[in-house]
């Protein structure tokens, strides 16, 4: 189960991408690819009004991705996921720090596959994460990839530090991700 680039890109893909701090829709300060302080990197006030470079952000992201790989690993570690599978879990793990209490994580180990999928979808708060968490679920038991090498860059914010989604530009970051990963001798 390694962090490929097809990986890291379906994870960016879910989120959007802000070279300076932010707060996201529950108001978390967020900085880069969906990065909070919970990611072990001080993302606040590090990067309010200090916007980074595109490298830096992504430097970061793919760093941070192996510290929740290294929980999805072990929570599954008494069987093998396949890509897309592994994906996924990573994907759902990135967004909810909760991949090692999730039911659908339990049931899955136990072999209960119906029961998993019908469970994937309790993590449903807040409102705005139902598409995502519901491209999860068909990644991970359908394998059906949602990405397509970019990322949305949000360019503004608002006063209080909103998105401003209509400042968005698609980034095409297949390239970056995979000398990143390449780097770290990680598969790409």
């Amino acid at each position: 189960m390694q962090i490929t680039a097809k990986v890291a890109l379906e994870i960016a893909h879910h989120e959007a991408l802000v070279r300076q701090a932010y707060r996201d829709s529950v108001g978390v300060w967020t900085w880069s690819i969906g990065l909070t302080n919970a990611s072990g990197h001080q993302v606040y006030p590090r990067y309010k009004d200090n916007p980074a470079s595109l490298e830096r952000c992504l430097e970061v992201y793919v760093w941070s991705l192996q510290r929740y790989a290294d929980r999805v690993r072990r929570e599954f570690r008494l069987c093998t996921l396949n890509e897309a599978q592994f994906a996924a879990a990573l994907s759902f793990d990135f967004n909810t720090g909760g991949v090692h209490r999730a039911t659908w994580v339990r049931l899955w180990n136990e072999g209960n596959i119906d029961g998993a999928r019908q469970a994937f979808m309790n993590w449903r708060r807040p409102a705005e994460i139902l598409p995502r968490r519901e491209k999860e679920r068909d990644l991970f038991f359908h394998g059906e990839w949602s990405n397509d090498g970019t990322v949305l860059e949000i360019t503004r914010l608002t006063e209080d530090y909103r998105p401003i989604f209509a400042s968005g530009v698609k980034r095409d970051i297949r390239d970056q991700i995979a000398a990143l990963l390449a780097k770290q001798g990680a598969t790409s």
